[in-house]
């Protein structure tokens, strides 16, 4: 299992956690926090766009340009942003840090 430390836009923190190969997603949806994901994962929105706490960003896999490019139509994006649906959970990511921004804007609807 791979913890997962989530703070919501109001300053809550909620606990969660994961199997490794699940994405940051999936795990967000579950513990409740408010991501939409209305593309399921496909990178065709921006509604699961969550900021990473800055210890844990260079931890990731780097960004792909097509994910570069979703993050540049999301609100609030700040430099440790990236869409939850892109971050696969592994043993590394244990006590993964994350912030839900205050507002989700997805200009592709």
């Amino acid at each position: 299992m791979v913890r997962v430390n989530f703070t919501t836009a109001k300053g809550d923190k909620v606990a969660a956690q994961g199997d490794a190969g699940e994405s940051l997603l999936t795990v967000a949806q579950v513990a409740g926090m408010p991501l939409e994901g209305t593309c399921e994962g496909q990178m065709a929105c921006s509604t699961c766009h969550v900021v990473v706490a800055p210890e844990w960003f260079g931890k990731l896999e780097t960004a792909s340009e097509d994910e570069e490019d979703m993050l540049d139509l999301a609100a609030g994006v700040q430099g440790t942003s990236r869409l939850a649906c892109q971050i696969m959970l592994d043993e590394s990511l244990d006590g993964l840090e994350v912030a839900i921004p205050a507002h989700v804007h997805n200009v592709q609807r």
